[in-house]
């Protein structure tokens, strides 16, 4: 399957001259805290207080309370953002970012772009990353193509893993629990002198239970027992960074990850299978930054590879007792190479602008066997490539000391495909001393037609125009009492157009089985809301978001699939005494409909979880993770299992 791809990459320059805004706006405590800066919404580090757009960053601490196994679990704490997953630990995971498709979520790791190149809707499998690699995430919503091109429809998930800073900290973490789970990281970060490094190490294992029918009572009863499909995985990753001093700044990284996981046909009369999937991700990335001009202008240039394989061992039962056991091997790969250049010019009181450039290849292809009970040859079932050359920019300007404008533009051509430009304009005005911040955006988004859909050889098209969105945002993020009350409200609106869609009717005489066509529209709208209550100072702090969503495909005026209408999660965190933590939760979800016009509902449900976590000492803490204590049956995906009442327990020490 293994095919090697030369991966290189060039692009390059241009700049000129000048100093960011010595203007100092009057900031609020909760803006001079050095955790609440993002890199994703403005493309570098930005203050929270002086961003127009709608961003949530999930820092590490929360990211360890959370499932050790899922990033899904630790997306769903965003309003706005909806993951399902196709059953047990490790089955696919699928991010939606205010109602849009899947694969209209952009996904970055360390600020370079995941999305599958192999897949029909380039839609990245969020269980490929382990939680115990991750630093931070950073959730930007709506329409981001301004700033990172295709895919940025719905928003943008930026996945930052760990950077070594100060003196050397070790950590190492186990955890064991239900459904036969185990689980260990370890990891070392620290700098000494000019270089800084991080590493990072990661083991996991889970019986699991049944992609199929698992808890779900109707299945059970007459298609059960089922047989649990279980998951490992093993993950490493490592960076190294040198400052040479004079404003020259280096950066290296790898992450590598293998996963291998059962899964399910989930349909015919024998749903239940025994098929095998195995996952294989890795990147490599280059970073230089060099400081000219005083410090007033940065020009960085990253150089990037990755490249994703899934290997399908199927297994399909058919036909009267005993049935016969069809089983074929699929086997899938993408490779994406490219570099791009940033410009950051700083321009004292008119602010600063970014200038960029970036060239991207990507390469796909897919293999498939018969294996039984008619052994074929392996056989090329698609192969295609692409290249993308884009230029962008970003204007931020300060007006007095209140309000932050930012203006944005991109266009990206794509070979033999359509160039689409798209535009992103945001606004920023505090009122420090009421502890409030008024937003703004509205931009376009674009996605290019996916390798597959333009080369599948059965159901490609070629001349596909690429999606199109328009999207408006306006919100409020307010702070009482010292901000020991803070919340966050966001009403949003999308249109979206030029959807691909595939159909079976209106094909030429060579494609009788179905091909894509531009055709599909749809709209979606909502509110957002987060807020955060400290009622007993040191002691009891009340957390929860909610997210409200109107999504309807505007030929049918039928609800979108997997799109429910209300979600939400209520979460306390008491602290009986220092260096204990009770968290108890609920995570909530509305009806929904798991395919299009409105079929296969799933119904409403509500599930109740806890965490705790007690610190021995300043080196070894002791967590727990309870997951559906009141047993809920429920699902995501209809028919797809979901876990049943669970306990994960272990230890971290830290030196």
């Amino acid at each position: 399957m293994s095919r090697t791809y030369p991966a290189a990459a060039a692009a390059l320059l241009v700049a000129c001259a000048a100093q960011l805004i010595s203007t100092a706006q009057a900031q609020s405590r909760r803006e001079a805290d050095p955790l609440d800066i993002n890199i994703t919404a403005n493309r570098s580090p930005t203050a929270i207080q002086r961003t127009g757009s709608a961003v949530t960053v999930i820092r590490a601490e929360e990211i360890t309370r959370t499932n050790s196994f899922s990033v899904a679990d630790i997306l769903k704490q965003v309003p706005g953002v909806d993951v399902s997953e196709t059953g047990n630990p490790g089955s696919v995971g699928t991010i939606r970012v205010r109602g849009a498709n899947a694969g209209q979520t952009l996904v970055l790791l360390d600020g370079i772009r995941i999305n599958d190149p192999s897949g029909p809707s380039g839609e990245f499998d969020s269980s490929l990353i382990a939680p115990g690699i991750i630093d931070r995430i950073e959730v930007l919503r709506g329409p981001q193509s301004a700033l990172y091109g295709s895919d940025a429809i719905g928003g943008v998930v930026n996945i930052i893993t760990k950077k070594g800073q100060g003196a050397p900290v070790r950590s190492l973490r186990v955890e064991a629990g239900s459904y036969g789970t185990a689980s260990l990281t370890g990891s070392i970060a620290g700098s000494t002198g000019p270089w800084s490094y991080a590493f990072s190490a990661l083991g996991q294992r889970t019986d699991g239970f049944s992609a199929y029918g698992y808890r779900i009572g109707r299945l059970e009863r007459t298609r059960g027992p089922f047989e649990s499909d279980g998951m490992n995985r093993l993950s490493g990753f490592g960076r190294i960074g040198y400052d040479a001093g004079k404003g020259v700044r280096f950066d290296l990284g790898i992450l590598a990850s293998t996963k291998r996981s059962g899964y399910d046909a989930a349909f015919g009369t024998y749903p239940d299978t025994r098929s095998i999937a195995y996952q294989r991700f890795l990147q490599v990335h280059g970073r230089a930054e060099v400081d000219t001009f005083d410090d007033r202008v940065t020009h960085s240039l990253q150089i990037f590879v990755n490249r994703i394989e899934r290997e399908l061992r199927d297994s399909f039962l058919t036909g009267a007792p005993p049935p016969t056991n069809f089983r074929t091997n699929y086997d899938y790969w993408g490779n994406r190479f490219g570099a791009e250049y940033q410009g950051k010019l700083r321009l004292d009181r008119f602010g600063t602008l970014i200038l960029g450039a970036r060239s991207e290849r990507e390469v796909a292809g897919s293999f498939s066997e018969n294996i039984g009970p008619f052994p074929g040859p392996r056989t090329k079932t698609f192969s295609g490539e692409q290249g993308t050359n884009s230029l962008f920019a970003l204007w931020q300007l300060p007006v007095g000391e209140r309000l932050m404008l930012s203006l944005g533009s991109r266009l990206d051509k794509v070979s033999d495909s359509k160039t689409f430009t798209t535009w992103r304009a945001t606004a920023a005005y505090n009122l420090p001393e009421w502890g409030t911040k008024l937003r703004a955006s509205a931009g376009t988004g674009g996605k290019a037609p996916t390798l597959y859909q333009r080369f599948s050889p059965l159901y490609g098209t070629r001349n596909l125009r690429p999606e199109e969105s328009i999207g408006y945002d306006v919100g409020i993020d307010q702070g009482f009492f010292n901000n020991r009350l803070t919340f966050s409200l966001t009403g949003f609106s999308n249109r979206f157009r030029d959807l691909i869609d595939f159909q079976s009717a209106g094909c030429p005489p060579a494609q009788p089985f179905g091909c894509y066509f531009n055709v599909a529209r749809a709209k979606t709208s909502g509110v957002e809301l987060a807020a955060k209550v400290v009622a007993i100072e040191g002691w009891l702090s009340v957390s929860g978001s909610y997210t409200y969503l109107h999504a309807k495909d505007q030929r049918t005026n039928l609800t979108l699939a997997r799109r429910a209408p209300h979600q939400g999660r209520f979460a306390l965190q008491i602290t009986p005494r220092e260096g204990w933590l009770i968290e108890p939760s609920v995570m909530m979800s509305s009806d929904r409909f798991t395919s299009a016009n409105e079929l296969n509902p799933v119904k409403r449900y509500a599930r109740f979880d806890v965490h705790t976590e007690y610190a021995l000492s300043s080196t070894y803490k002791l967590h727990a993770r309870f997951e559906n204590i009141t047993n809920a049956r429920y699902e995501d995906v209809r028919n797809y299992g979901t876990t049943g009442r669970a306990v994960y327990g272990g230890v971290t020490a830290t030196w």
